[in-house]
């Protein structure tokens, strides 16, 4: 699957360089630019992109005003590009996925286009999850579908409330607490095909937000999702061992093998599985605590 990239920029250097960042991604195709707001509003609308490369600061109609024009829900996946970095926090408010500050790096637009791609997929996969579930529960409740047992619901879940984690959809659920003698959560169960696998949270190394969900990344080079809010996930996480170092990230600190200062006095996180993690400037001063670092 490529993704469907659309480019806007007012700015005729830094259109061409997107353009050619996005040729040389094996995983993208560019299927338009834009020099203004109002065109960008229109390709948008005409073409259905699957990412937006969106400049913030246009003259005119601004990225900001993009979003709202198209509307927020309608938008596709936005990683919005901008020299000023109070704009790139104002960003996260209209829910983009990510921002380039000018002037970035080869990678960081990689990283960038890397976790858009993610986000497309999972989005499509959930689309066409969300279709065969929706399915399966019409045939099983139709007509001919035994009837529940007195005091449970359709499924055969017991209509009694259950301490255990729940599961939903085809994904992790929202999580609970699963080990109340210490209050934080050890466990986290995650449907895979037929089954709940159940995962460890200490072999967890870093928890990454996807829009709805959370993936999961665990020590031996696996991905899984659940659908969880960030702020509730860490709420239930053990402080000792867990940090939030982005709004779209929380890192387990016993995996982490380094850290490097950044640019603008940023922090990049080095996993022990060769992982690179930003640690954003909001949260850079908890983090700073945490390792007692003075660079």
């Amino acid at each position: 699957m490529s993704l469907r990239v659309l480019i806007v920029d007012d700015e005729k250097p830094a259109r061409q360089r997107l353009e050619d960042l996005v040729d040389a991604y094996e995983k993208a195709e560019r299927i338009g630019s834009a020099a203004t707001g109002h065109e960008a509003v229109e390709a948008i609308q005409k073409k259905d992109p699957d990412v937006v490369l969106l400049d913030i600061q246009m003259p005119g109609l601004n990225g900001l005003d993009v979003v709202q024009k198209i509307g927020p829900r309608a938008m596709p996946v936005t990683i919005f590009v901008t020299a000023y970095d109070q704009h790139a926090l104002e960003a996260f408010d209209v829910a983009a996925l990510d921002y380039l500050l000018k002037p970035f790096e080869d990678e960081r637009f990689k990283a960038a286009m890397d976790r858009a791609y993610r986000q497309v997929h999972l989005e499509t996969v959930e689309r066409l999850r969300g279709r065969l579930v929706d399915l399966l529960e019409e045939v099983e409740t139709g007509p001919d579908a035994d009837a529940a047992p007195a005091g449970t619901e359709a499924s055969g879940s017991s209509s009694q409330p259950s301490s255990e984690p729940s599961v939903e959809n085809g994904r992790g659920g929202p999580v609970e607490r699963s080990d109340p003698e210490d209050g934080y959560l050890q466990r986290i169960p995650v449907r895979k095909a037929k089954e709940v696998r159940v995962i460890a949270v200490e072999t967890v190394t870093y928890f990454e937000a996807e829009g709805p969900y959370v993936e999961l990344h665990t020590d031996d080079g696996g991905r899984h999702l659940i659908r969880e809010r960030m702020k509730t996930l860490e709420a239930q996480l053990d402080p000792a061992n867990f940090c939030r170092i982005h709004r779209s990230t929380i890192v387990n600190l016993n995996f982490v093998d380094a850290v490097q200062p950044n640019y603008e006095d940023r922090y990049v996180v080095v996993l022990s599985t060769g992982e690179r993690l930003d640690v954003s400037r909001r949260r850079r001063e908890r983090f700073e605590n945490r390792f007692g670092l003075s660079f």
